[in-house]
């Protein structure tokens, strides 16, 4: 291999200590979260910084972690587990058959339709809370765990995204083939489109299952049993509960340490699926 040439050495050791700089600035907020966790209630003021504390102080907030208000932050969790896998699957489930139809099928007002859904994109989430809660308050499905999932199920990028991965990974003259061997439409998209999909449906499934883990303001709104809060929402009314007893430090090494344990799943469902995105890298790359 050539010697890179030395008017380019300065610029590519200037992008890779930028590429250093931004990877130290994303890793910081999470760094004090380990840290903060092996802490005490009063030990994270009178010690601030990114360094630890004791090990045994970390156990000691998972205890209290686990049996504070009777278990009560499993059952978050479980509500956490519930809203994301089921909004995530079935926001996944109607993104690929809306994609799979603007992009493979003509019909009336298709273009119309993706440009509605272009629009909806470029709109926020939290705008729509309002109205959703009027919306579910008129069949009674507020203070139930459909107030979380049938809200989450609308994805207008996932949509967008199957569309343009289909458009551009499944040839026409593929559908053709299989209808030429006998295949019907639902034959067809379950055993050709489908495999051809993957990685973009793991796509889909990891924005919108995060999207749904993370989501505060909708489970703010839509619920008051404490007993359906996801994390988010737990865990900002034991931070209110700490900043009004002020004597209570230790509920925010709970808070803490309770953060900290919310983003174990995420980080697990990210390990566990990368592999169908590298399986799909090599889809186009072998005819």
């Amino acid at each position: 291999m050539s010697a890179l040439p030395l008017a380019l050495r300065p610029r590519r050791a200037g992008v890779q200590l930028f590429m250093v700089a931004l990877c130290v600035y994303f890793l910081i907020p999470l760094w004090w979260l380990v840290a903060s966790s092996t802490k005490k209630g009063d030990e994270l003021f009178s010690k601030p910084g990114l360094w630890f504390s004791s090990p045994g102080s970390f156990a000691t907030n998972l205890r209290g972690l686990w049996g504070r208000d009777h278990h009560i932050y499993l059952h978050w969790l479980g509500n956490s587990v519930l809203y994301a896998v089921g909004g995530g699957v079935g926001a996944t489930v109607i993104a690929t058959l809306a994609g799979y139809a603007f992009a493979k099928f003509s019909f009336p007002g298709r273009r119309a339709m993706f440009a509605v859904l272009l629009g909806l994109i470029m709109v926020p989430s939290t705008a729509l809370v309002i109205p959703t809660y009027l919306l579910l308050s008129k069949v009674q499905l507020t203070d139930t765990v459909w107030a979380v999932i049938l809200p989450s199920l609308l994805n207008p990028f996932g949509v967008y995204l199957v569309r343009v991965y289909v458009q551009d990974s499944v040839p026409d003259e593929l559908l053709e083939a299989a209808r030429m061997d006998g295949a019907g439409e639902i034959r067809t998209f379950l055993r050709v489109v489908l495999p051809v999909m993957r990685p973009a449906l793991v796509t889909v499934l990891l924005f919108s299952m995060v999207a749904t883990w993370n989501n505060f303001f909708l489970p703010l709104v839509m619920l008051s049993n404490d007993k359906l809060f996801p994390l988010t929402v737990g865990l900002q009314t034991w931070y209110e509960s700490a900043t009004i007893q002020s004597g209570d430090s230790s509920l925010f090494s709970l808070v803490v340490t309770g953060a900290l344990v919310a983003i174990v799943p995420l980080i697990i469902a990210f390990l566990f699926l990368q592999r169908y995105w590298r399986s799909g890298l090599t889809l186009g790359s072998i005819k």
